[in-house]
């Protein structure tokens, strides 16, 4: 990496000048605040945009990630992001050469079930994507109890406390794309937002929420999860449990978590978290809430209503998304195991006639194979299939599943789980080759530049590229990446019409 004083970049923007760096063909900035430290008085609160600035701000390194954990937010080996409440920046990454155009903005979200991550993760980098055209942004938001919990229930005459924090976040983030990315060459009226399982989710929610009217042109949710949106009633009984696993000595729940300590509020966290998985596998408690506010109603019914914003959208999910969950997180994230138990408490809850109809549908029940499948069809591909259905009415959509797994992943166990699909969004199968492998890197590296191809394209014009129908009855196009990509038509049919019938688990 080239990076000194002869490597420097400034570019002016509202609030003052930056100062990123050259790294080889591209420029960065990293860690552009877009908005004042939510800490003292604004902690829990709605952000405030960032102040302006004197002289030059230095953007060639990472600053903070929400907190969380920091083993989460790995940089290279043994080496971790900071972590603390200062987090709501973002980084632009954008070609060396000067296009005579606008270039088309693609602003990135990060996962971790909207308890972890970063934006300065090596798997989001998007230079890959920058250098083929487009301006890319990625964006931290506050995670786990400091904005993906609604805890305004708690506010009291002292203590005022917003509801969906981490949403208002990422409005003024693309408000601050809007006033400033035709500084680093691009268009502020060609916005893709787009994010993988927890980022994903939040695209899925932008969706519906008013206040993002006109801030972005086109969406791609990658995995999104169903079980996430909360009504008022649970996330208020959600923060009540929060402030239990606290055990603050405060005069009152407001106070408890206005001011404690950020460890102990991410130990608070995670010991809800995995409460609530053992009592239902399909269920988390943080995320989202139906506010009336920040979002009106349910997002699936806004669009269904044509209340949403009726943007082109791509979404889709993997073949086998919970394989990445048995064999890795359920370590890292304290989760309990995806078992034959966790699905029976789950299914108990359900009418007898769908419980019957859950276990028919996905033949070999209880086996491993058979979990895989029905774990993956209720948490991603029911939420997939539900979205693209209701968005569809309004707006183009185009659906895709992700089947593809090279030797490396298939030895892992791990197969076309979670995530994978990011290998090739962002290169990874050019940057670290033993992802795919010397047997299957010519195929890695042909998906790699079909999917960027078609990422790329849908940017520009709203449309990926040729050979892929946009969903729609009867036939649901479905876009299969593999080896060989192919169309299928409403391939899991069956599976489809169960979970329309059973609605959410959770």
């Amino acid at each position: 990496m080239r990076k000194g004083p002869s490597s420097a970049v400034r570019v002016h923007t509202t609030n003052g000048v930056l100062e990123g760096f050259l790294d080889d063909d591209v420029r960065r900035f990293r860690a552009i605040p877009y908005a004042e430290p939510p800490v003292g008085a604004l902690r829990l609160r709605s952000p405030e945009p960032a102040q302006p600035w004197a002289g030059v701000l230095a953007c060639d390194s990472w600053k903070s990630a929400s907190p969380q954990k920091r083993v989460y937010v790995p940089l290279s080996l043994n080496n971790f992001q900071e972590v603390g409440e200062d987090c709501l920046t973002l980084n632009v990454t954008v070609p060396a050469a000067n296009s005579s155009d606008p270039l088309a903005v693609m602003f990135y979200i990060h996962g971790g079930a909207y308890v972890l991550g970063s934006s300065a993760l090596a798997l989001y980098d998007g230079a890959d994507l920058a250098r083929r055209g487009c301006v890319f942004v990625s964006v931290n938001y506050r995670v786990g109890a400091y904005g993906a919990m609604d805890l305004s229930s708690l506010s009291d005459a002292r203590h005022t406390i917003d509801s969906n924090l981490y949403l208002r976040d990422l409005v003024l983030a693309l408000q601050w794309v809007r006033e400033n990315i035709a500084a680093f060459g691009g268009d502020p009226g060609s916005v893709t937002i787009f994010g993988e399982s927890a980022g994903a989710h939040c695209v899925q929610m932008l969706l519906a929420v008013p206040a993002a009217a006109g801030l972005f042109h086109r969406a791609i949710c990658q995995s999104t999860a169903s079980g996430m949106i909360h009504t008022r009633d649970e996330a208020a009984a959600n923060a009540r449990r929060l402030v239990e696993y606290l055990r603050a000595d405060a005069r009152s729940p407001a106070e408890a978590v206005v001011n404690a300590r950020p460890r102990a509020l991410v130990s608070a966290t995670h010991r809800l978290l995995t409460a609530k998985t053992r009592e239902s596998a399909f269920s988390l408690g943080v995320g989202p809430s139906i506010d009336g506010d920040v979002v009106p109603d349910d997002p699936i019914a806004m669009m269904e209503h044509g209340e949403a914003h009726r943007v082109p959208l791509i979404i889709g999910y993997n073949a086998e998304e919970i394989r990445l969950f048995n064999r890795l997180l359920t370590r890292v994230m304290s989760l309990s195991r995806f078992d034959t138990r966790a699905v029976a408490r789950a299914l108990v809850q359900l009418r007898p006639e769908h419980a019957q109809r859950v276990i028919d549908c996905y033949q070999g029940y209880p086996s491993r194979d058979a979990l895989v499948r029905l774990m993956g069809d209720a948490m991603f591909g029911s939420e997939a299939w539900r979205v693209a259905q209701a968005h569809s009415r309004h707006a183009s959509v185009y659906f895709y599943r992700y089947d593809y797994a090279p030797r490396p992943l298939r030895r892992f166990g791990l197969g076309a789980a979670h995530a994978t699909e990011l290998f090739a969004v962002f290169g990874l199968f050019k940057r670290w080759p033993a992802l795919a492998g010397k047997k299957d890197r010519r195929h890695a590296l042909a998906l790699t530049e079909d999917i960027q191809s078609r990422w790329l394209a849908f940017s520009r014009t709203g449309v990926p590229g040729t050979g892929w129908p946009a969903y729609g009855e009867p036939e649901r196009a479905v876009m299969v990446f593999d080896q060989e990509r192919r169309i299928e038509l409403d391939p899991h049919r069956v599976q489809r019409e169960l979970w329309r019938d059973i609605g959410r688990v959770a």
